[in-house]
């Protein structure tokens, strides 16, 4: 048991430092390349809500294939248009103008972009506020052809690219709402870790998550103990975690709580390698509220600070 338990901190102390790791990397990686589409791309979609001629609210079912049909369709007939369209020959007859539609539908804005492009950009927010924007932007080289995706400003370790080749030949109203939800979900997470620290940093040590914060652990000390939580998601649309460990670990060992300990296990590294209790009230707060509403459930709980000589003697001499 004793050397599972050292095995398992081993393993964590790796863990932690890849996740240290990925986010150095992730710093690295989120370079001015990356700034300048997003400047190019926002300034496109600015200017295209700009000279709208309607914004449409969508609701339910309004969202759906038909719609999103009619959207390519106009995209095509503009280009065409414009194609058609030669600079001071006056003997071309005037092509019909077509409203210039901007669509929105939840946290999402569909725009008809030049070159018979589709641009959607997703606005996400966090406790009502608003967050960060991000955009897709897809293109057919026909009406009848496969959209895909030309460019975007998803961050890279979000599976944008395994959305497309899953749901958007077959099903592009899927893709657009699940690169939505994955994006909603992703700074809903970030957000929850960013408020904790915020409002508990001076008990947090240690905090370590992935890039997708979609694993989390951090620590918390005090004189008399050390809990350590880890959170794990189900995937990358989830708010909540699924996998939730809360293990609260003496920080000491008084001399009174060391002669408690059963003879039988002296001599295995009891006395210096102490097991942990697993604090259940905690993990069930966090599996069912978010981070920072179950960080504050159990942090404030009596029964977060261990007795160590209590605590010692109910592990390992319940009787």
């Amino acid at each position: 048991m004793l050397e599972l338990y050292a095995r398992g901190g081993c393993k964590a102390g790796r863990f932690s430092n890849v996740l240290k790791r990925h986010s150095e990397l992730a710093e690295r990686l989120s370079r001015d390349s990356d700034k300048s589409i997003f400047d190019r791309l926002q300034k496109e979609f600015e200017a295209a809500r700009a000279s709208q001629t309607q914004e449409l609210i969508l609701k339910g079912e309004q969202w759906n294939d038909g719609l999103l049909a009619t959207i390519r369709e106009r995209v095509h007939m503009e280009a065409e248009r414009k194609a058609m369209q030669m600079p001071g020959d006056t003997t071309q007859l005037p092509i019909p103008f077509h409203d210039k539609i901007t669509y929105k539908v939840g946290n999402k804005v569909i725009c008809c972009l030049d070159g018979a492009r589709i641009g959607i950009q997703y606005d996400t927010s966090f406790a009502g506020e608003s967050c960060d924007l991000y955009h897709c932007v897809l293109e057919s080289k026909s009406f009848l052809e496969k959209m895909t995706v030309l460019e975007h400003t998803v961050p890279f370790f979000l599976p944008i690219r395994e959305a497309e080749n899953e749901f958007l030949s077959s099903n592009a109203i899927r893709f657009i709402d699940h690169v939505g939800d994955l994006l909603q979900a992703y700074v809903d997470r970030r957000e929850q870790v960013r408020l904790i620290k915020e409002l508990y940093g001076n008990q947090i040590g240690e905090l370590y998550h992935s890039l997708p914060y979609h694993m989390i652990e951090f620590v918390i000390e005090d004189f008399d103990s050390k809990v350590t939580v880890s959170l794990r998601y189900a995937d990358l649309i989830s708010t909540l975690p699924t996998g939730v460990s809360v293990l609260a670990w003496p920080m000491h060992q008084s001399k009174k709580s060391s002669d408690k300990i059963a003879p039988h296990l002296k001599g295995n590294g009891v006395g210096s390698h102490p097991i942990p209790a697993r604090l259940t009230y905690a993990e069930d707060a966090l599996r069912t509220m978010s981070l920072p509403e179950g960080f504050a459930s159990f942090s404030e709980f009596p029964s977060v600070t261990i007795c160590i000589d209590c605590f010692t003697m109910h592990i390992l001499c319940p009787s």
